[in-house]
């Protein structure tokens, strides 16, 4: 294929905004706000990678309302909000093999209580969300991802390329290109979640994290279960530690139950695990199999599956939010706080923050420039205060364990914080390596013997990506690069055990071995459900997660 840029159509827009998720869409209704306040109008655009608004988004999801607060002050008399389930009653245990101690809920910090929030679907709170921006008059074009950067002179990101289709297996355009369009805007609002690979290149061209920690991140699987009907307590959470995990690996389980028989399942990983035969769908499954778990499954079905990267790093990590001519808003910079397993509300509170400083921007007659109205609105918002609060509950997990470091120094940690906020016997510890550096050799380690699925409780991988819909165009580029093809086999396999074979979710990365050849490295992209693993935790980061058509990947139902 010719290295020569294709023409494309260009379309002007005074914002632009990459990604319907709570960040975004709260960005774009924002800023129409602002324009009916004030009398005026702005041309706001959001683009979406997947087929619709909701199909890429998955979350627990336990959600504080204080974004929705703050974006739709009267939202629950709004028709149609699907935010109705209020927590009910909550639990939290630490699991063993075959049973579980109960943490008394009234000992534990007030953050972490869910008192006063609502078990959601995020991906149909974001459908909501996107009717209300267009009812607004923002334009939202699901199907098309942003595969490029476009830059002014001066360096400022002026917008983006989307929509580009038709590129065959061998990088020739087929009959049915399309070269996609230039989306131009006077200030662009990256919204892509966690890793996305245009907030990635734009960190890195603008060395946003050069004065903060390395960003950390944890893999999350989620199944949504139909349940025997005397088995549902609407409004009831539950939140685990221990078992399957061993102490060393921090990480845990959720479940939320609906108010229609179903119920989400969850387990998270923390993606800083030592050993490398580790597997975290194994995991999951494995915990599937707990004798409280098992009994709430029995009669019920599996209806959905998939599996997302969550951001961890929390306060240390958040890179510079404003550049030239844009700025990172909701995981896109990572503001999830890990003890609360909430991030939605803060991605929501920092889309408003952005909004209100590109309007001002706009209005003033700039464009191009840095964002920094934003950035000090971050600084004295209460995502900031929230974070700074929990700063030191992921780096002592990291350092002591669950037990002592997670449940123990943790929690004394978020007391002390909820009486003297910002007080702390450890000041704010840093994070120290990345995700892909805590992969230890495999020498180092045994493998781990994970029980074979049942098929009825558990699942392979396989079976449950069929039920995340996944599915991508075949004749395509595959969308998981090499930066170099011989280092899965070279120096992956000998060194590590090729961790790829175990950390992805969707048995994307095989290990092929035939009789009287040498191992190869084989990619099925076709199964990815776009969850940024590979990105993260390759301990050679040779593997580069780029966009693949629009409309490829998951298609979340009610996740």
């Amino acid at each position: 294929m010719t290295d020569e840029a294709p023409e494309r159509e260009s379309m002007e827009f005074d914002v632009v905004i990459v990604g319907a998720g709570p960040a975004g869409l709260s960005a774009a209704i924002r800023l129409k706000q602002r324009a009916s306040e004030t009398g005026g109008d702005i041309n706001v655009v959001v683009v979406e990678k997947g087929s619709e608004v909701g199909a890429h988004i998955l979350s627990g999801a336990v959600l504080d309302p204080s974004g929705l607060d703050a974006l739709l002050p009267g939202w629950r008399d709004m028709p149609g909000a699907p935010v109705d389930t209020p927590v009910a009653s909550e639990s939290f245990k630490v699991l063993g093999s075959s049973g579980s101690v109960s943490l008394p809920v009234w000992g534990m910090p007030g953050m972490v209580k869910n008192h006063g929030c609502y078990i959601v679907s995020m991906g149909n709170v974001c459908r909501w969300l996107a009717e209300q921006a267009e009812g607004l008059g923002v334009e939202i074009y699901p199907g098309m991802a942003a595969s490029q950067a476009l830059y002014r002179e001066d360096g400022s990101l002026r917008g983006v390329v989307v929509g580009e289709m038709g590129i065959g297996k061998d990088g020739e355009k087929k009959d049915s290109y399309e070269p996609g369009m230039e989306l131009v805007g006077k200030y662009v609002l990256i919204a892509e979640g966690v890793r996305g690979s245009l907030a990635k290149q734009l960190i890195a061209k603008y060395n946003l994290d050069e004065n903060s920690e390395p960003q950390k991140f944890g893999i999350g699987l989620k199944e949504l279960w139909e349940i025997a009907p005397e088995k549902s307590r609407p409004g009831h959470v539950q939140h685990t530690f221990g078992w399957p995990l061993k102490d060393d690996v921090g990480g845990g389980s959720f479940l939320y139950h609906y108010s229609d028989n179903t119920v989400a399942l969850g387990f998270v990983v923390h993606l800083n695990y030592k050993n490398p035969y580790l597997y975290p769908y194994g995991e999951f499954q494995k915990f599937k199999t707990h004798p409280e778990i098992a009994e709430l499954l029995e009669g019920g079905k599996r209806i959905a599956y998939g599996s997302r990267a969550i951001t961890e790093g929390g306060y240390q990590s958040v890179p510079k939010l404003a550049f030239p001519g844009g700025a990172l808003i909701g995981c896109s910079a990572g503001f999830v706080n890990v003890p609360r397993i909430k991030g939605n509300h803060n991605a929501m509170l920092t889309g408003l923050m952005a909004a209100e400083a590109a309007f001002d921007a706009v209005a003033a007659g700039r464009e191009g420039d840095a964002l920094e109205a934003y950035e000090a609105a971050y600084e004295n918002s209460p995502v900031r205060a929230e974070l700074f609060k929990a700063r030191n509950v992921k780096p002592l997990w990291s350092s002591f364990g669950t037990r002592l470091g997670a449940i123990a120094l943790g929690g004394m940690e978020l007391w002390m914080n909820s009486i003297m906020p910002g007080l702390s016997f450890f000041g704010t510890m840093k994070h120290g390596k990345t995700d892909a550096a805590a992969t230890e050799p495999a020498a180092k380690h045994k493998p781990i013997a994970y029980p074979r699925p049942d098929g009825e409780t558990t699942f392979d991988r396989l079976t449950n990506v069929a039920f995340s819909a996944t599915n991508h165009e075949e004749d395509q580029p595959s969308h998981l690069k090499l930066k170099d093809p011989s280092i899965p086999i070279g120096v992956n396999l000998p060194e590590y055990a090729e961790p790829a074979q175990r950390y992805c979710p969707a048995g994307v990365y095989e290990v092929v071995t035939e009789e009287g050849a040498e191992p190869r490295f084989q990619i099925n992209a076709q199964n990815c459900v776009h969850c940024k693993t590979c990105d993260i935790k390759d301990p050679s980061q040779n593997i580069v997660w780029t966009t693949p058509e629009g409309g490829g990947g998951p298609n979340y139902p009610n996740m």
